[in-house]
């Protein structure tokens, strides 16, 4: 078994198509309307419809809800269209019990709020526009999943 199968399992290409798609969908929303395309930004103003706090009625949030939630949806059609089959996928299962699930979700969005955007923002936009706080944001995400990581592979070892 060489390195690359053992790193990749299931084939390298499906991922190397998913980050040029998801690249160059961004860059076509930024070069085309100016907009920056982070995650943590739709969850907020789509919260913007049904909270009337004065964090979510900012004007970044009520201004740009409309082509977020289109931009929400889309991401939402597109994992229906690969869990479905359509597109050559599989549904996946996970033995990770809700509870777990629900407290890392919490954490995490606690996170994208505390770091001032979430994973995608900084990874995908954030970098390829070259801003230092996204350059260290994805440092720190990447050293503290590296570190999670080995640290649950001891304990449940």
């Amino acid at each position: 078994m060489n390195l690359t199968s053992s790193l990749f399992p299931l084939g390298w290409q499906h991922y190397l198509l998913g980050g040029l798609i998801i690249g160059s969908g961004t860059a076509l929303l930024y070069v085309f309307t100016g907009r920056i395309g982070g995650m943590s930004t739709v969850f907020s103003s789509t919260w913007s419809y049904l909270l009337q706090r004065p964090f979510f009625q900012q004007a970044r949030f009520v201004d740009s809800r409309g082509w977020r939630l289109v931009y929400a949806a889309g991401l939402i059609l597109g994992a229906f269209i690969w869990w479905t089959g359509f597109a050559g996928g599989a549904a996946q299962a996970t033995a990770v019990p809700v509870w777990q699930l629900v407290v890392g979700g919490f954490f995490v969005g606690y996170g994208a709020r505390l770091g001032n955007g979430c994973t995608s923002g900084h990874g995908i936009c954030g970098l390829g526009s070259l801003q230092l706080p996204s350059l260290m944001a994805v440092l720190t995400f990447m050293a503290t999943a590296f570190l999670t990581a080995n640290i649950s592979a001891r304990v449940l070892a």
